[in-house]
């Protein structure tokens, strides 16, 4: 488990980097702006940054010299930005900066940065050679294929319930159908088929999501993995259905 610092203003970007992160069993800290991001710095030892470059008040590539000229620029960081030029990240690169990620960020090319940052922080990275390679890979410049794919559409409806559910319970009324699934704790789940559709739907797709986090311990990896979804729009749907997420989490 590492210890990571998010420095980001905008809200969405902070919670869902802090989700993904946490899953993967890190420590996170987040702030909103360059003087939080001075204040966590100081009263806390972090294995990684990753940092946003246009905020309000003081931008990341000066946050990033500062740290620099001070000596505080012992840990990777992973310099973030929408709308930034290739100049901007060959000057970051230049003071210290470990990579450059250019938003929307897709979930694979964040954890492979996240691994190769930490990698160099423990000293299993290959020298200076290795540092170079990692940026060249998980960077990519502005520009450039960064945008997050879109997930596998989920199929709601019959193959969703007849691939994961078991028998049908011996009795039943009309309105409600009663599916038992053959392990975990999500063993008996009864559905109200006389609501409007888009109800009924949601409550199936709350319900499979649920016995999945709990049948795989939480793990958003593997359930992205079952599921047939890309972990962004895993995590979207998720908060959608309203599913306890902190509940599901593995320890």
């Amino acid at each position: 488990m590492a210890n990571i610092l998010v420095v980001d203003d905008e809200l969405g970007i902070r919670d869902l980097l802090s989700e993904i992160l946490n899953d993967e069993g890190h420590s996170v800290d987040l702030a909103e702006n360059a003087t939080q991001a001075r204040n966590a710095r100081v009263d806390n030892v972090y294995d990684l940054v990753l940092l946003d470059i246009w905020m309000p008040d003081t931008d990341g590539v000066s946050l990033l010299k500062e740290w620099a000229t001070s000596g505080m620029l012992n840990m990777p960081v992973i310099m973030m930005s929408g709308h930034a030029t290739i100049d901007t990240a060959v000057e970051a690169t230049r003071i210290g900066a470990f990579s450059f990620l250019e938003k929307p960020i897709t979930m694979q090319k964040l954890l492979k940065a996240v691994e190769q940052g930490l990698a160099r922080n423990s000293g299993n990275s290959a020298g200076s050679n290795g540092n170079n390679n990692a940026q060249t890979q998980a960077a990519g410049a502005p520009g450039q294929g960064a945008t997050t794919p879109a997930g596998k559409p989920m199929a709601a409806g019959n193959n969703g319930g007849s691939t994961h559910n078991g028998t049908a319970g011996a009795s039943m009324s009309p309105a409600v159908m009663v599916a038992e699934v053959d392990q975990g704790p999500m063993s008996h789940q009864g559905f109200d088929l006389d609501r409007p559709l888009r109800e009924a739907r949601d409550g199936f797709e709350k319900a499979y999501f649920e016995f999945h986090l709990a049948r795989e311990g939480g793990s958003m990896t593997r359930v992205a993995e079952k599921t047939g979804l890309e972990r962004t729009h895993l995590y979207r749907k998720l908060r959608q259905l309203g599913v306890d997420l902190g509940r599901n989490k593995r320890g």
